[in-house]
């Protein structure tokens, strides 16, 4: 690479270290090879999950640390610092956490809904869920835990726990850019196909739901 891009990748990683606090490996690789590409990456990252949307700073790091907990991303604990940032203390991280926690107790519920519907039919299954993810999301705003549900459902590709969930979120006031920009960060985190099924199921749940849909 000749030394005026070597310049500006240079720049251009000072700048992006400047902003977020940290560089990735991979920053740097793009930096040294296509400092155009990691320009455009820069530009897209910081719009979505650096800039302030439809979700507050608090209720961002909610939604992104009950991600990272359900994917087990552990290069991602910037979320967390950033969510001391906000203002959110280790309890508020904690239940965040519990989030991802009992979204992983869903499928054994629904499983069982199906398979001894004679003992544990849907009413009795999905009333246990909901018991043990009121009891996770502990202190947290309940649309925003609905919110973070769905995105750690549709990281699972899930469509069973995203159905539920989106149900639920607009039942407790969430609203469809809220949850629009909390699945643009799956775009981020677990990929273009990841995202193609999230919003499909969306799609497909809002008139059998009779709840928004995405679009």
């Amino acid at each position: 690479m000749d030394s005026k891009k070597q310049e500006e990748g240079a720049k251009l990683l000072e700048q992006m270290f400047a902003k977020r606090g940290y560089l990735l490996p991979y920053h740097r690789m793009l930096g040294a090879s296509d400092p155009q590409l990691l320009s455009t990456y820069d530009t897209l990252y910081t719009r979505l999950t650096l800039d302030q949307r439809e979700l507050t700073m608090v209720e961002r790091e909610i939604v992104w640390i009950a991600l990272i907990a359900a994917t087990r991303e552990k290069y991602a604990f910037f979320h967390l610092e950033r969510g001391v940032q906000a203002g959110m203390d280790n309890e508020a991280i904690s239940d965040s956490v519990a989030i991802a926690s009992a979204c992983e107790g869903f499928d054994a519920l629904h499983f069982a809904q199906g398979a001894f519907e004679k003992w544990t039919p849907e009413s009795r299954a999905m009333k246990r869920y909901a018991a043990i993810f009121d009891a996770a999301r502990g202190g947290l705003p309940e649309a925003i835990a609905e919110v973070a549900a769905v995105v750690c459902f549709a990281s699972y590709r899930n469509p069973n726990g995203m159905r539920f969930h989106l149900k639920r979120a607009f039942d407790k006031g969430a609203k469809r850019e809220q949850i629009a920009e909390g699945l643009s960060y799956v775009l981020l985190h677990r990929g273009g196909p990841t995202m193609i099924d999230a919003v499909g199921c969306w799609e497909k749940a809002a008139p059998e739901l009779k709840i928004p849909g995405p679009y």
